[in-house]
């Protein structure tokens, strides 16, 4: 009978979510909204570097490694300038180099994702690569040995392509799959990974890969498959967190969460209460469709089932199919995390827009995007420098998700992509960007009382980002891509994010040890970009 009470005393706390943030925000003058805020992060927050395994590793075939969606998505042809992942930035080879640029940068921690296919060849326990295990063992071995804690994701993107011969995430056998890997991965790796993420920015794999087919596997089916997908992925998660609860968690004492992406949604008119609705419906649709049942009630948001049904009525058609949970299977989903991982790059302005009959998240959830051409554009038209849009989230997420389960935020993903050609060490587009996000969640941490314990920057390097292929860089290090050795580079952006986490934050540097550097390769331009980054601060 009281979770019962629960459950209803969430949903009606929830709706006001939206409101409420909106209500505290709404009035703030841009000079207020930007002011830079001097101090200090809590004494032990976290600060980590991240990378995707695809996106860097290369080597993809090497020792049995199965073919992932990623592979296949490239060698058809799918990528700038016909680009692959096949050999990346070579770190299955360069486990050392890689430690020792975490190592110069004292990196307290670093993110990063097992390839599932790397693994297990077929995505089953029967095809397991012992020496893919063993580039793991390496990896979190290395970096323990330089007093650097190892986060783990268990799946960011890239599929192995026999199980997506079988259906993929739109099979429900999956579940099974998943939860084999993830018990595989628990008990081998588990002694010393004390951070776990199940799926990093799912959100891409149900909307790109199955919705708009813009991501492997190309499946272009927003009513159905999207919609099968998340359900699926999500069921996975709960399983793999209840694997580690019932069988991990005494022995290891580590944590298990999700990290889900999402952009804020803030009202193009702000005194247009049809436009803060459909702002509030953004959220629901992108972050909610996954959030929800994870952290509040084991099922899909009333706003997301109630707008999908409701355009069924007015369209006369189905532009949605949100599948069902049992009461079983919400019960086994909800309250399946230890933190909120959030990844994180930019905001939208929504405004209301409706009448459209189309499939596809907008035209469902009646509202459109816009883009505030004040914004500082970056390499990717889907990224501007919003950063007061993470201040916002995080003060959303507070209340709408982490409030009945009490779990920290941690901010598992945030960077933004400079072009690949020009002053590639001297990003200092991307010193901007950083100094202003941190800085904001630094605001919902001091100021807002938010549980935000971790900001992770993406990426350690630059990497393979998908359709843009090596076009657009994320990385802190610059990586020669026409150099068969793919050297490493740090930019102004590594010397920075180093000097913040050294400071734990922006109080003044009185009295701060000397930051230690690497350089590699050494060379006229990053000898004297050292001398000029050192000598300024």
């Amino acid at each position: 009978m009281e979770n019962t009470k629960t459950v209803s005393h969430q949903k009606s706390a929830s709706a006001f979510s939206y409101q409420k943030v909106w209500e505290k925000f709404r009035s703030q003058t841009e000079a207020e909204r930007d002011q830079f805020l001097s101090g200090s992060f809590p004494v032990h927050f976290d600060w980590s570097i991240s990378s995707e395994s695809f996106k860097v590793e290369g080597g993809w075939t090497e020792h049995g490694k199965g073919e992932t969606i990623w592979d296949r998505f490239s060698h058809e042809g799918h990528v700038f300038e016909n680009q692959t992942t096949d050999l990346a930035c070579d770190s299955y080879h360069k486990v050392d180099y890689d430690v020792y640029l975490l190592r110069g940068m004292m990196a307290p921690n670093y993110q990063f994702s097992i390839s599932w296919a790397r693994i297990f060849s077929t995505g089953h326990k029967e095809s397991l690569i012992e020496k893919g295990v063993a580039y793991y063992d390496k990896m979190i071995d290395t970096l323990l040995q330089s007093g650097i804690d190892p986060t783990v994701t268990l799946h960011h993107w890239d599929l192995p392509q026999a199980l997506q011969d079988s259906g993929g995430w739109e099979n429900d056998s999956i579940v099974e799959a998943f939860k084999e890997f993830s018990d595989f991965c628990f008990s081998h790796y588990g002694d010393r990974v004390k951070t776990w993420i199940t799926f990093g920015s799912p959100w891409v794999v149900s909307n790109l890969g199955y919705g708009t087919g813009e991501h492997p596997p190309r499946v272009k089916d927003p009513i159905i498959a999207s919609y099968k997908v998340t359900h699926n992925i999500i069921k996975s998660h709960a399983e793999a967190w209840h694997i580690y609860n019932d069988n991990y968690r005494k022995l290891h004492g580590g944590k298990v969460g999700i990290a889900l992406n999402s952009d804020w949604a803030e009202p193009r008119n702000p005194s247009s209460d049809q436009d803060v609705a459909a702002a509030e419906r953004y959220l629901n649709f992108m972050l909610g469709w996954f959030a929800h049942p994870i952290f509040v009630d084991g099922d899909y948001s009333t706003v997301l089932k109630e707008q999908i049904e409701k355009k069924k009525g007015s369209c006369g058609k189905e532009l949605a199919r949100l599948p069902d949970f049992t009461e079983a299977e919400k019960q086994r989903i909800q309250g399946t995390a230890d933190f909120f991982g959030l990844n994180h790059h930019t905001s939208r302005l929504i405004s209301e827009s409706l009448n459209s009959c189309d499939a596809g998240p907008n035209n469902v959830g009646d509202f459109q995007t816009h883009i505030d051409p004040t914004w500082p554009p970056t390499a990717s038209d889907q990224i501007q420098s919003v950063p007061w849009g993470l201040r916002r989230l995080l003060n959303y997420i507070s209340l709408e998700y982490t409030s009945f389960t009490k779990v920290p935020i941690y901010i598992t993903g945030n960077g933004m992509p400079t072009e690949y050609s020009g002053d590639v060490f001297n990003d200092t587009e991307r010193v901007d960007y950083l100094k202003a996000y941190i800085n904001e969640a630094m605001k919902a941490v001091l100021l807002d009382e938010i549980d935000v314990q971790r900001f992770t920057v993406q990426s350690l390097m630059d990497g393979f980002e998908g359709p843009q292929g090596y076009s657009q860089r994320f990385g802190l290090h610059y990586v020669d891509f026409e150099d068969p050795e793919r050297p490493r580079t740090p930019k102004a952006s590594a010397y920075y994010y180093s000097k913040v986490t050294e400071r734990n934050g922006f109080r003044a540097p009185g009295g701060y040890r000397r930051m230690k550097m690497v350089t590699l390769p050494v060379t006229a331009t990053t000898r004297s970009l050292r001398i000029s980054i050192v000598s300024k601060h």
